[in-house]
């Protein structure tokens, strides 16, 4: 009985593969071709960009507001904003950040923020959210256009920013210079680097390498579009005045997820001339703006599952195929994932059955079939080889070796989100609902992470005016057996205290000069002795749930581990010289 079941079951996927192999076998062709051309035109012509970077010599500055819509993000923002203003080497900008008046924790971290720095301002958006990210930043513009009124300013460039990114220091400078070529620029945006394991970010490190690497130039070379990415995101002034007299003062468009390819398009029908600024090494490191992207399966699937719906399901019913050529091959680019994820992912189980069943019984392919299943095989290994190849050029080769894997997994994701944006589209459109802002969770850079986006240190002493370059220049030659600082302060050109005002400027930690007389016994005991010790860390006050600890080393991931462990507070750390912790120890120990 068992036997006979399984034998009619084989019959009806036997039937079914050989039934769908040629359909599937011509989309996956045809697909295939579409990104051999591109790479073919990346090869021959595209990667040299038309527009050159910028050169050494500093430009004038424009001034450039930075926009950065938020809901529920009070968890990353505070130091998302703190480590940016450290790291930016640009002068004239501010942060314009939107927030829900129903978000409470959020406001609160952004105020914080702006009552410590002076390129920070609060936009409060005038109802309940969440709304749409596109109606966040149109708010968050209306108060831009009152600062300015308020203090007789006019912001030049408007740069879009979201709450976990990480901005890099040159890059304000980047689309400073761009801005004199274009109306518009995209400037190249990177994941983070992550572990081997970790498959679904991993995925975005491919995507976007190779996005950013290759597809990005050649729609600029062939005259395409520009595809905002919503963040790194550059917009000239007359630019974005455009876009608000063309419709209606909107400047990004309320009912769209994906405001930001939304505007890509809608900038080309207004003339304006878009670029993209390719990917370049800054002492190693890429110049693009690097975020975490969701790393879990669910997470990443809302994402993807927020695009497809308004890339392909929203973008066609707004603009239908209604376009010259050049721009009609891009809108199909975009939009045949919606097909192709699913197809794709059939496609492996497909291959999967074959290989299971082969000897049992394989299926039967006449000679032309045979012979596109070979060339389809042949044309997808050289896309797998050239998207390895873009990732190892960010993330190293090793890296890049399971790229092949990823891309498999990456199927079985996609076709899950292109199957979901369309049956929820669908439901609402039945049920006439609106498409609200889909919150994707973020996640921000431990200090470690972010060590190689910092400034130098010997650049902040120069720069506070505690050595003179001359004395820097003549420290580094002769201090070659020693640590630069140790050596400054032996020779008598730095100060313990000027060490730790810098230090403190680099790692975004405030200074502290703790009086022992002013720590009560019994918060300096909220710690175990051990781990004071050990750790040299101390606690010195407790304020607002919030635990204050005092120390002259950097704060470690394992630190911050062992002192979660014993208190649930909140820990905020703060810096001390070496001589004031000696002199708390001697007393409160």
């Amino acid at each position: 009985m068992v036997e006979s079941f399984l034998e009619v079951w084989l019959l009806m996927c036997h039937g079914v593969a050989a039934a769908v192999i040629w359909p599937l076998a011509a989309w996956i062709l045809v697909s295939g071709l579409d990104d051999l051309f591109v790479l073919a035109v990346w090869l021959i012509r595209a990667r040299r960009p038309r527009v050159p970077p910028p050169g050494p010599d500093p430009l004038p500055e424009k001034r450039i507001a930075i926009f950065v819509p938020l809901w529920q993000e009070h968890a990353v923002i505070h130091q998302m904003l703190e480590h940016n203003i450290d790291a930016i080497r640009y002068e004239k900008y501010a942060f314009f950040v939107g927030v829900y008046p129903n978000d409470d924790e959020t406001r609160e971290a952004v105020e914080e923020a702006a009552s410590r720095s002076r390129n920070v301002y609060l936009c409060v958006c005038p109802h309940p959210g969440p709304t749409s990210k596109a109606d966040c930043l149109n708010w968050i513009y209306q108060n831009m256009l009152l600062h300015e009124e308020r203090l007789g300013v006019r912001f030049e460039v408007i740069v879009t920013h979201d709450a976990e990114d990480i901005i890099h220091p040159e890059s304000l400078r980047w689309i400073n210079h761009y801005m004199d070529h274009g109306g518009m620029v995209q400037t190249p945006v990177l994941a983070m680097p992550t572990a081997f394991r970790e498959f679904t970010h991993g995925l975005y490190c491919d995507d976007f390498a190779e996005f950013h690497g290759k597809d990005m130039m050649v729609r600029e070379y062939l005259g395409g579009f520009i595809p905002s990415s919503g963040v790194g995101t550059g917009y000239r002034r007359d630019a974005i005045e455009k876009l608000a007299a063309a419709e209606s003062n909107r400047l990004f468009e309320p009912g769209s997820l994906t405001e930001d390819y939304e505007n890509g398009l809608r900038l080309q029908r207004l003339g304006v001339r878009q670029l993209f600024a390719p990917v370049h090494f800054d002492k190693g490191e890429p110049v693009a703006t690097r975020e975490y992207f969701p790393r879990g399966f669910r997470a990443a699937r809302r994402q993807r599952t927020r695009w497809v719906t308004g890339i392909v399901l929203q973008g066609w019913q707004r603009h239908g195929w209604r376009a010259g050529w050049r721009q009609l091959y891009w809108l199909w680019r975009d939009r045949k994932g919606l097909v192709g994820n699913p197809v794709s992912f059939l496609s492996n189980l497909l291959f999967v059955y074959g290989v299971i069943t082969w000897h049992a019984r394989p299926i039967r392919l006449d000679n032309a079939l045979e012979s596109v299943l070979i060339f389809t095989m042949i044309v997808g290994s050289i896309h797998l080889a050239a998207r390895a190849s873009f990732s190892a050029r960010i993330y190293g080769w090793r890296f890049a070796l399971a790229a092949p894997l990823r891309q498999i997994y990456g199927n079985c994701l996609n076709a899950q989100a292109a199957i979901l944006a369309t049956a929820r589209f669908v439901w609402a459109r039945i049920n006439h609902h609106p498409l609200v802002w889909v919150k994707t969770e973020h996640a921000y850079p431990s200090r470690t992470d972010l060590a190689g986006h910092r400034r130098p240190i010997e650049q902040i002493l120069v720069d506070c005016g505690f050595i003179e370059e001359s004395d820097l220049k003549t420290a580094l030659t002769e201090s070659a057996e020693s640590k630069l600082s140790d050596y400054l302060m032996m020779i008598g050109k730095l100060s313990e205290q000027q060490l730790y005002i810098a230090l403190s400027i680099q790692q975004s930690l405030p200074i502290e000069a703790v009086d022992p007389r002013e720590i009560r016994p019994s918060v300096a005991r909220a710690l175990p002795a051990s781990v004071v010790r050990g750790w040299k860390v101390l606690p010195f006050r407790v304020f607002e749930g919030s635990l204050y600890v005092a120390s002259p080393q950097l704060p470690t991931e394992r630190l911050q581990i062992e002192l979660r462990r014993y208190t649930h507070l909140e820990i905020r750390y703060h810096l001390i010289t070496p001589s004031n912790y000696k002199e708390l120890e001697g007393v409160l120990l």
